[in-house]
């Protein structure tokens, strides 16, 4: 059954996507749901939406959220994209259970879609239920919010609602229905869709929408489209850099899981990297290491290649010139991320930027190093050096002992920047984490949820990762790795 009644005025609907791409989506309307049953509400997210919460919370609000009820000013659609999974091109995907509602202008004067995922089958659901199970719902919100603690670009959850029906995977698994807010939803595989099946016009009026939305300033540009592509190169390069300084794993960096905004989006096979290995890998799905946490950099260049073969056409009408520009923006990208790299692992190592860039990018490598061999948690290694610049040594001294080779290390680690400021010594908390979102705790959490019915766990762990810098007694268990034989066999799967 879909909805078709018009609810109460929830948000302030000013959609872009709906009235400037016409074409680029099917409208549709959401299923409703049977027995809707808020399970968790981002309040805060909701203030910065300049919604109001205890509306939301309502019995109106809850109608709303579950798919029951179309908020007024709601034009729900979903939106067209193809993509490269794995490699492999598919040249129509979609939204097969996500409905973009509309967007609203948040309290910091930034536009923000409003969108379902779970409210059930699209145009674009192929052989899909278009459903989603409360579990992977809870951990998209979880991780989403880990991340902005951290103060990664991410998607972000609004609320999470039990549909009351039950949605058959391997088992049957309650489901529900999660409300993403982002910058906006458009992808590499957006561009791609658009190129493969209707031509340059088309990718041309896309892109000069995402010009107006993300990279205003690029509209009087000599070569915008050309700066559109450097533009979000740049906006890739300092994200994955990012993701890497808190040792996070996409699990699925498909072309279709890449927005052009820059934010993170998609928290199906995620995880979080604990003993430090760049050949990390815990997707099921990714048997042969593709989407590693080491070849993430590689990827996105890869990635932004397809971007790039979309936008030739409008970036010069000789083919070998436009070939040439996109190149050079490609070729230039590992450098543009070994600079966001360094001062990723600059802020982590408390450094200041006055020495010689390969002094501390050979410091952060031999550390990296250290830690592979050892097979030291990366997040705990790390801020072992936090609180090593902040004069605790013991729990530096409890990870690496008297090792010879570690000392020598820390000997011109410290001889690098013999003294640091309060400043910097708070910025390099700020850079090692405390709290991640580590893989048992999440998934303890989860099944506490789904198969007991009890929340607490998730609210605690939630609670924990919404202040992730600041070490607190009562939540030591939070800080600890899995046993390395728990580690070595998880598992994550897309499973929405």
């Amino acid at each position: 059954m879909q909805t078709t009644s018009t609810g109460p005025a929830l948000f302030n609907f000013d959609n872009s996507y709906a009235h400037e791409l016409d074409g680029f989506y099917r409208l549709w309307q959401p299923e409703a749901s049977s027995k809707p049953q808020l399970i968790r509400l981002n309040r805060e997210l909701a203030e910065e939406l300049l919604a109001d919460a205890e509306q939301l919370a309502g019995p109106d609000g809850i109608s709303v959220l579950a798919g029951n009820l179309l908020p007024a000013g709601a034009e729900p659609l979903a939106q067209a994209y193809a993509g490269h999974q794995f490699g492999g091109f598919s040249p129509r995907l979609g939204d097969g259970r996500a409905l973009l509602l509309g967007e609203v202008i948040d309290r910091h004067g930034k536009r923000r879609d409003i969108a379902f995922k779970g409210s059930g089958r699209t145009p674009f659901s192929r052989s899909g239920d278009g459903k989603c199970a409360l579990g992977p719902a809870l951990r998209e919100y979880l991780i989403g919010e880990a991340m902005a603690a951290l103060g990664i670009p991410t998607t972000r959850a609004l609320a999470v609602v039990a549909t009351g029906d039950q949605v058959r995977r391997e088992r049957s698994l309650p489901g529900a229905v999660l409300t993403r807010i982002a910058a906006s939803h458009v992808r590499v595989g957006t561009f791609e869709f658009f190129a493969t099946h209707h031509g340059p016009e088309r990718v041309k009026q896309l892109a000069d929408y995402v010009i107006r939305r993300h990279d205003p300033q690029l509209a009087g540009h000599a070569q915008p489209y050309l700066a559109l592509l450097e533009a979000v190169a740049e906006r890739q390069a300092e994200l994955i850099a990012r993701w890497l300084g808190v040792g996070f794993i996409h699990g699925v960096m498909n072309t279709d899981n890449m927005t052009i905004s820059g934010e993170t989006i998609d928290y199906g096979p995620c995880a979080f990297m604990e003993a430090y290995d760049p050949a990390t890998v815990f997707s099921s799905i990714d048997h042969h290491g593709r989407y590693a946490y080491g070849q993430q950099a590689s990827i996105a260049q890869w990635n932004l290649a397809r971007l790039a073969e979309t936008l030739l056409p409008l970036i010069d009408d000789d083919s070998e010139r436009a070939i040439a520009l996109a190149t050079a923006v490609l070729e230039a990208f590992p450098e543009r991320h070994a600079h966001y790299w360094l001062k990723v692992m600059r802020g982590k190592l408390g450094l200041d930027h006055s020495e010689n860039m390969t002094v501390d990018r050979r410091l952060a490598t031999d550390f990296l190093e250290l830690l592979r061999q050892r097979k030291i948690d990366f997040t705990n290694g790390f801020r072992a050096l936090y609180d090593a610049a902040n004069g605790q040594n013991a729990p530096l001294h409890q990870l690496f002992g008297d090792d010879a080779q570690f000392v020598h290390w820390k000997n011109a680690w410290q001889a690098r920047q013999p003294q640091r400021s309060e400043q910097q010594i708070a910025a390099m908390k700020r850079a090692n984490p405390c709290y991640i979102a580590r893989n048992h705790q999440v998934e303890y959490a989860l099944e506490a949820a789904v198969e007991q019915q009890d929340l607490a766990p998730f609210e605690r762990l939630l609670a924990v990762l919404e202040q992730p810098f600041d070490a607190r007694t009562g939540d030591a268990d939070y800080a600890e790795p899995a046993p390395l034989a728990v580690t070595a066999n998880y598992q994550t799967f897309c499973g929405t």
